[in-house]
């Protein structure tokens, strides 16, 4: 396992790269909570820094919740962080707000901070909350949560700004509506709400941390979906969940994204994959220590492990930890 804290959880994360360093954006919860499923309400980001992916240097706490009436009153979660033209580090950020200390129910809104070293960040006023014409929200009364987070930016060949999201749809398909939300934005600043990049009835209740990136020239987007929230036939089947691939013939993002089609690269026991490329060009994924066989939450961050690309056009992972010159 590359990163572990010996007195917190560890789990979702992200990855930027300034040309010089590996930096890790990770988050984290005191083990003292007693029960690992007390981890989301009690979320921090943290920093670590690495020039292989493999040893890393920990900064502790970068971003944490703001008061307790604000958007992410409860907890800061994950995110993506992106250098504009300006040369100022964005991060966008899920910011969770509990409604009760007795019921999961929770608010997700996406929020921003900027930062000009990825070490100390400020976060700006503007939010950017899901829009009840095309997703769900909370008074529909339909899911246990409004959900609206890890939201991932993408570029696209003319410069317009793309924010993937996990959202379900409005109207959707009961359990089976995880969709990919979609906002669009010509400066990093002011984001036009769209309609879903996918379609309901794909088999997730919930399509999480996705990533939308380019592997030796080929278009791949990553999602990851967990046993306990596959739906329809997925659900029905007994399937496993995991990190999953959907390999794309574009990623300019035009069209209905079949997210049916993805292929599953992992089982439970890692999630919230991230594929990084290394300083000698390499792919690899990382991912969190997600479970053990008995279903037991493990925390931490794996060690790289190779992405390549196999005869049939499909992603593939090899589970040999790779030797990087990262």
């Amino acid at each position: 396992m590359s990163f572990t804290l010996a007195d917190h959880w560890v789990w979702d994360f992200w990855h930027a790269d300034d040309g010089d360093t590996h930096h890790l954006f990770y988050l984290h919860a005191p083990k003292s909570l007693g029960d690992p499923n007390l981890r989301h309400r009690n979320a921090l980001v943290g920093h670590a820094t690495s020039t292989d992916l493999t040893t890393w240097d920990d900064h502790g706490v970068v971003l944490e919740p703001g008061e307790a009436d604000s958007f992410d009153g409860s907890a800061t979660w994950t995110g993506s962080v992106v250098r504009g033209d300006d040369g100022v580090w964005n991060m966008f950020y899920t910011g969770s707000r509990f409604l009760s200390p007795d019921a999961i129910t929770n608010v997700e809104t996406v929020g921003r901070a900027v930062s000009s070293d990825l070490a100390s960040w400020t976060k700006q006023s503007n939010q950017i909350p899901a829009d009840p014409r095309w997703y769900e929200t909370l008074p529909d009364g339909t899911w246990h949560e409004e959900a609206w987070r890890d939201p991932w930016i993408h570029r696209d060949s003319t410069g317009l700004w793309h924010m993937l999201l996990t959202a379900r749809a409005r109207p959707g398909a009961g359990r089976d509506s995880g969709v990919i939300g979609h906002a669009t934005s010509p400066d990093l600043e002011q984001w036009t709400m769209q309609p879903p990049l996918s379609e309901p009835g794909a088999g997730f209740a919930h399509i999480e941390v996705v990533q939308l990136v380019t592997i030796d020239g080929r278009h791949v987007l990553l999602f990851s979906c967990d046993t306990g929230h596959l739906a329809g036939t997925r659900q029905a089947e007994g399937a496993p969940g995991g990190i999953w691939a959907l390999p794309l013939e574009s990623d300019s993002l035009e069209g209905t994204l079949d997210t049916a089609a993805a292929v599953r690269l992992t089982n439970d026991d890692l999630y919230a994959g991230r594929a990084v490329q290394t300083r000698s060009g390499q792919w690899v994924l990382l991912a969190f220590e997600n479970v053990d066989r008995d279903g037991t939450f493990i925390s931490g961050i794996s060690d790289p492990l190779p992405l390549s690309w196999a005869p049939d056009g499909s992603l593939t992972l090899s589970t040999a930890r790779a030797k990087v010159n990262a």
